[in-house]
């Protein structure tokens, strides 16, 4: 390994791919903690075995390979991750029921800066960001493990066929039946188109506006006018999600009363426009704690999805928010 003589070189070497490998082990494994553990497990047998790495490959195919294995026996006992909408049917506010299910059940988040590497091209960002969104990241977990890895590295890496086939120690042919079954499969789960967060894009600007002053002010007559007739709110870790802008309306008004005052810090999640959600303090205090990292899904200028996830202490550290909103802080952003 005469090109990585020192484990410095190594090292350095090895970091210049760790944002693009996180991302690839987020698609794979739809967990932003999974996805980092992975990555961290790949760079572990990387130095374990890098003696006997002879340049037969580039450095960043031999990490690939090894992040595939390590994804494939996390994905072997069979778990994959879901949306509340790939579970239940939706309910009706009226009758709504919270039913909580395990962290290991859930679709997770993940900070834009940990999977998507920098790139000057607008047109490779644009693909890099489609293929975090959580719809896309949902969708692929249907696919069995293998015809998984084959859709990220052909249709999102754009590798040639004979590199991945060498990758996975298969044929080309099998990799071209796996990528065929794997769009088959993807066409079958009519995937909702989102628009990226794009915060150069005059109109998405001015619908966030819009929604964060609705929501603070806490309007949801003008709030309602900003959803998709068939917009969807869900809620992770509960099952539970709505679809429609009347009971969305409805359960803000009823169940979720409690989030009335609430003040919204903004952020992106999945290559999309996100809020970190706090709400007053329970014990009466000034300020606000925080509540939920709300995932804004759009299209065609209006609101399609309302993500709220509300596990805030994994969260919100993840995406460098804030613990709270004091004073101070409320009355910069006033001003």
């Amino acid at each position: 390994m005469s090109d990585l003589a020192t484990s410095t070189d190594l090292d350095a070497a090895m970091d210049r791919y760790r944002v693009e490998l996180t991302g690839y082990c987020y698609r794979m494994l739809g967990s932003a903690f999974d996805a980092e553990d992975a990555v961290q497990d790949t760079y572990i047998r990387a130095w374990r075995a890098h003696e006997k790495f002879e340049g037969r490959s580039s450095l960043r195919s031999w990490l690939y390979r090894i992040a595939t294995n390590v994804c494939l026996d996390l994905l072997s006992a069979g778990n994959k991750r879901a949306r509340p909408m790939d579970l239940t049917a939706p309910q009706h506010q009226a009758s709504a029921v919270l039913s909580e299910r395990p962290e290991v059940t859930w679709l997770e988040p993940v900070p834009d800066g940990r999977v998507l590497p920098q790139t000057a091209d607008p047109a490779e960002m644009a693909l890099a960001k489609e293929s975090v969104r959580l719809a896309f990241v949902a969708a692929l977990q249907h696919l069995p493990a293998k015809q998984r890895a084959v859709l990220i590295l052909r249709e999102v890496l754009a590798w040639k066929a004979d590199e991945v086939a060498q990758l996975l120690e298969t044929t080309v042919a099998s990799v071209n039946s796996a990528l065929q079954r794997a769009r088959a499969t993807l066409a079958g789960q009519s995937l909702r188109q989102s628009d990226p967060a794009d915060p150069l894009d005059p109109e998405q600007a001015k619908l966030l506006e819009q929604y964060l002053s609705a929501f603070e002010a806490y309007d949801i007559s003008r709030l309602t006018t900003l959803l998709h007739e068939d917009a969807v709110l869900s809620m992770p870790p509960f099952d539970l999600w709505l679809r429609g802008q009347a009971d969305i309306a409805a359960w803000h008004l009823n169940q979720g009363i409690g989030c009335k005052g609430s003040r919204l810090v903004p952020t992106t999640a999945n290559g999309l426009p996100a809020f970190g959600q706090y709400r007053a303090r329970a014990d009466g205090k000034p300020g606000h704690a925080p509540w939920a990292l709300q995932v804004l899904e759009i299209s065609d200028g209006k609101i399609v999805g309302l993500n709220a996830f509300l596990d805030t202490d994994r969260w919100f550290p993840l995406f460098g928010l804030p613990e709270q909103l004091d004073e101070t802080y409320e009355v910069q952003q006033g001003a």
